[in-house]
């Protein structure tokens, strides 16, 4: 097969990780920030579970041509496992520093476009913890090394669980993965609000701390490291051991 070129991989990947984020960062605006509608009908967790499941259907459809990674721990978990990033990819390390960067600039402008379309409601908010909830995750107990740990479980789910859909004959597409990124929230969310993906929470906390957002507050980078570095260890695990399960 002909291999893609490296610009349609990073267009393909920002366009996935843009949608991603346009739609997960806006329904998390759209149950926190003040006057909004989800707030007024009391939307909760399970709406906000729902709208990232549906946010990564949206995703993966958009940035079908590259495979559709549109996480970085996906990325490091398929260039643990696999021998192409997607048909026509091939694992090198320009081809994984495209999917990266990709990623991450998708991340930030799909971010700032939820921004854009909340700008007013975001003008009368008045609690920081609010406005930054809606960009980045953050602990419910703040225990960073635990934290760490509830983001390496819930990530390992996600790889070991999209390496395995593999292995089945149902061809549902992007379902399968939207349903699983709400089994994860539902179930695992809790504790950090799984993250589960680098680019989700590290590019929307970079356009937090750029935008001219009033009282926006701290971008609390002291804990940012654990929703890049737990999803990371987290897609390792869970590659190494899908690689080796047929020798143990």
């Amino acid at each position: 097969m002909e291999e893609i070129p490296l610009t349609h991989i990073f267009i393909s990947e920002v366009l996935g990780t843009g949608l991603l984020l346009l739609l997960g960062c806006g329904v998390v605006a759209n149950t926190n920030l003040a006057g909004t509608l989800g707030k007024k009908i009391g939307a909760g967790w399970l709406l906000i579970s729902f709208g990232w499941g549906l946010a990564v259907f949206a995703g993966v459809y958009a940035a079908f041509l590259s495979g559709a990674h549109i996480n970085p721990a996906v990325t490091v978990g398929l260039l643990v496992y696999g021998d192409e990033y997607a048909p026509g990819v091939p694992i090198t390390l320009a081809t994984t520093l495209v999917y990266f960067a990709g990623e991450m600039v998708g991340a930030i402008l799909g971010a700032t476009l939820c921004w854009l379309a909340y700008k007013r409601h975001y003008d009368e908010e008045t609690d920081p913890g609010a406005i930054l909830g809606t960009f980045s995750t953050g602990p419910s107990i703040k225990d960073y090394k635990w934290n760490f740990v509830t983001e390496v479980i819930a990530t390992f789910v996600l790889v070991f669980i999209i390496l395995n859909f593999g292995n089945t004959p149902a061809e549902l597409g992007a379902l399968p993965v939207a349903l699983l990124v709400v089994a994860i929230g539902a179930s695992l969310g809790g504790p950090t609000g799984y993250a589960i993906n680098p680019a989700r929470d590290l590019g929307p906390r970079i356009a937090h701390a750029l935008l001219p957002i009033k009282g926006k507050g701290s971008s609390n980078w002291g804990y940012a490291w654990v929703p890049v570095f737990g999803p990371i260890v987290g897609a390792i695990i869970a590659a190494g051991i899908y690689r080796f399960l047929p020798y143990l």
